[in-house]
C-alpha cells in the first residue's frame, strides 16, 4: 500500500530524521547555559518546537520546558511522547511571531536546525526576536540555529540520508526545487519513503518555502535587535562549544548565541 502524505501530520518521521542530533545538542545546550548565563537556568522556551525531542530531551534532565508550534499532529505526538516517558511540559499551539505564552518569562530559549527560516521577510523575523526577548529574562539567552547560504551555493542542491527505528526505515530526500536570490527565498522538497517490518511503504512530500541568509544579511537582521540581544558567541552545528566561529563569509552551519540586554 503507497499513500502520499503532507510530512508535517506524521510527527514520528519527523522525529526520526533529526532525533540523533538530540544528544549533541542537549549537552551543548548544558554546557552554554554554564559559560554564558549569569543565573542558573531552569524555564525553557522553545518556539517551533516541532515534534517536541529537545522539549522531551530536557524536561528528562529536570528543565521546566514549554513547547509552541502551530502543528496540532505535532504537538499531539509530543503531549503523547511526554505521558510515555512521565514527564511534564507546557506545550502551547501558536505562531511563533507572536509567541502566545502569556506573561511568562524563561531563564533560555532555543529554535534549532532552519525552524528560523520559515519566517519569510525581516518584518517578522525582527517581531520573532522582539517577541522572545519580550520573555526571557536579561541576562537570559537565545539559542538560535540556522543555515547561513554563501553566495556561491548551489541552486540545484540535493541531500539523502537514511534512518530507521522500531523496525521501520526511512529514507529522506532533500532537494531545492525553486531559488530566488533576489527574492531571498529558496524552496524545498522533502521526500520520505517509510518502509515498515510488515513490508508497508508509506509516502511523504512536503513543500515549503524557507527564506534565504548570506552572513551580511544576517548580520544586519540581528543588528535591528541589537538593544534587546548581544551576540556572546557563534558556533557550528558540530556542537563544539569549545571551537566558537566567526561571522564571516566562510560561517554556514550557525548557531548564535544570544544573550538577553536591557534594563
Amino acid at each position: 500500500m503507497t499513500k502520499l502524505d503532507d510530512w508535517y501530520d506524521h510527527p514520528q518521521y519527523f522525529d526520526m530524521v533529526f532525533r540523533d542530533e538530540t544528544p549533541a545538542e542537549v549537552a551543548f545546550f548544558k554546557e552554554a547555559f554554564k559559560r554564558y548565563c549569569d543565573a542558573p537556568v531552569q524555564r525553557l522556551v522553545e518556539p517551533g518546537c516541532g515534534s517536541g525531542r529537545l522539549v522531551a530531551a530536557l524536561a528528562a534532565e529536570g528543565y521546566q520546558c514549554c513547547g509552541l508550534d502551530l502543528s496540532e499532529p505535532m504537538l499531539r505526538y509530543l503531549r503523547s511522547r511526554l505521558r510515555r516517558r512521565g514527564l511534564s511540559a507546557q506545550v502551547i499551539q501558536g505562531d511563533m511571531i507572536d509567541m502566545p505564552v502569556g506573561d511568562q518569562i524563561f531563564d533560555a530559549a532555543f529554535c534549532t536546525f532552519n525552524t528560523f527560516r520559515h519566517l519569510s521577510n525581516d518584518g517578522d523575523a525582527v517581531k520573532h526576536l522582539r517577541r522572545v526577548a519580550d520573555h526571557v529574562r536579561v541576562g537570559g539567552l537565545y539559542l538560535l540555529g540556522f543555515h547561513i547560504i554563501p553566495m556561491d551555493a548551489d541552486p540545484e542542491c540535493t541531500e539523502r540520508w537514511q534512518a530507521s527505528a522500531g523496525g521501520t526505515k526511512v529514507h529522506v530526500t532533500l532537494k531545492v526545487i525553486d531559488f530566488d536570490r533576489k527574492q531571498r527565498r529558496e524552496t524545498l522538497r522533502v521526500s520520505i519513503k517509510a518502509t515498515r517490518r510488515s513490508g508497508a511503504v508509506h509516502r511523504v512530500r512536503s513543500e515549503f518555502p524557507l527564506r534565504l541568509y548570506t552572513a551580511s544579511q544576517a548580520k544586519r537582521l540581528l543588528a535591528k535587535v541589537a538593544d534587546v540581544w548581544t551576540i556572546r558567541e557563534i558556533f557550528d552545528f558540530d556542537y563544539d562549544i569549545d571551537s566558537p566561529r566567526k561571522f564571516d563569509d566562510d560561517l554556514t552551519d550557525a548557531l548564535f548565541v544570544l544573550q538577553r540586554t536591557g534594563d
